[in-house]
């Protein structure tokens, strides 16, 4: 790593001084003035790329970053890091600094307005690329840094997509475009890592090209191909403890928008009121939410919007939850066959009147 340190150091010295000059000239021009002993031109091509990587990326992470079989990307500590895709988990070697690492992640949250630091303890950011920083530092952990990085695909993926790859059926698909055709409101439940995010995107490339989308989520992760979107994500405060906003704020603002349909990417705590109370307006639209199974969405969706007050009663948002989703769409995740949509379902009151859960038949 010093050798990889003397090559950045020396071509940042030089972008210093000829601006108009790139990363890669600056980097060659240290092996045209330096001989290293032993070098070999596969050696130099492998050096070259961590003194860019470090220049203009994101260091040492960057090679998985730009992989796209990768999946998620997560650090314990800076000599442990562990990656995900399709086939598995696994360590991989890292040489990386404690120093290194955290100006890897000042770099990271550097564009997005967050910041991690002794009184915000932990952050979420989107990465340039789209990918989900979270970000958890000492003294909340014991010692070192944890970083986790999503990512998702570079390309929206279809409903025939996730058809294709057996993430659900193919009469699942059929009914899941006529359900967005005639505008249904729909729940998207499931664990992390089950693809909520990714089928709820599938769903909004089933809307009418002209349609006008508003999302609101923490972070940016919702994407989306229509010309009429508008995209708002949550602010954490200021150094001085002012100016957050929070999501039950952002689904407020987005029901004065216009909009055409409304997406959030997932609901946690009293922004579910506002999320039912705009669906039952008119306004079509799709949300995802933690849950183990469809009918644990259910009982979850009629507890949360509790949390806005105590004039709120639970008689309310029961009748309130029965007229504002139309399906609950829960996802599965398993190491062995993967992603997969377990169930679709629809509301009903059961004899006792309460909300339950029952599968639609395909």
């Amino acid at each position: 790593m010093s050798v990889i340190s003397d090559i950045s150091r020396s071509a940042r010295e030089f972008l210093v001084g000829n601006a108009e000059n790139t990363a890669e000239k600056a980097v060659q021009k240290f092996f045209d003035t330096q001989v290293l002993e032993g070098s070999t031109s596969d050696a130099e091509g492998l050096l070259t790329s961590a003194a860019i990587h470090r220049l203009t990326g994101f260091g040492a992470l960057q090679p998985y970053l730009d992989r796209e079989d990768i999946e998620e990307i997560w650090i314990n500590r800076p000599d442990e890091i562990f990656i995900a895709t399709g086939d598995g988990t696994e360590r991989v070697v890292s040489e990386l600094s404690q120093s290194e690492l955290r100006t890897i992640v000042l770099r990271m949250l550097r564009d997005s307005g967050r910041r991690v630091d002794a009184s915000t303890p932990f952050t979420d950011a989107s990465l340039p690329d789209g990918s989900r920083l979270h970000v958890v530092i000492p003294e909340i952990t014991a010692e070192h840094w944890s970083i986790n990085i999503r990512k998702f695909p570079r390309r929206t993926l279809s409903l025939d997509d996730l058809s294709a790859s057996k993430t659900l059926s193919r009469k699942q698909a059929m009914f899941l475009k006529s359900a967005m055709k005639s505008g249904k409101n729909i729940l998207i439940s499931g664990a992390t890592h089950s693809g909520k995010t990714t089928l709820l995107c599938a769903l909004l490339g089933e809307l009418e090209p002209l349609t006008r989308l508003i999302t609101c989520e923490e972070t940016f992760e919702i994407r989306s191909d229509l010309q009429d979107r508008v995209a708002m994500q949550t602010r954490v405060s200021s150094i001085e403890g002012i100016g957050e906003i929070r999501l039950r704020r952002l689904v407020k603002e987005a029901l004065r928008m216009r909009p055409g349909y409304l997406a959030i990417g997932e609901v946690r705590e009293a922004e579910a009121l506002d999320m039912l109370i705009g669906m039952n307006s008119g306004i079509p639209g799709a949300c995802t939410i933690h849950a183990n199974s469809a009918q644990a969405a259910i009982t979850k969706l009629c507890t949360l919007p509790l949390l806005a007050g105590p004039n709120i009663s639970a008689d309310f948002v029961k009748q309130t939850t029965l007229q504002s989703i139309d399906l609950i769409v829960h996802c599965r995740y398993d190491q062995k066959s993967g992603r997969s949509v377990e169930e679709i379902c629809r509301l009903e009151l059961d004899a006792a009147g309460e909300l339950v859960a029952v599968a639609v038949e395909l």
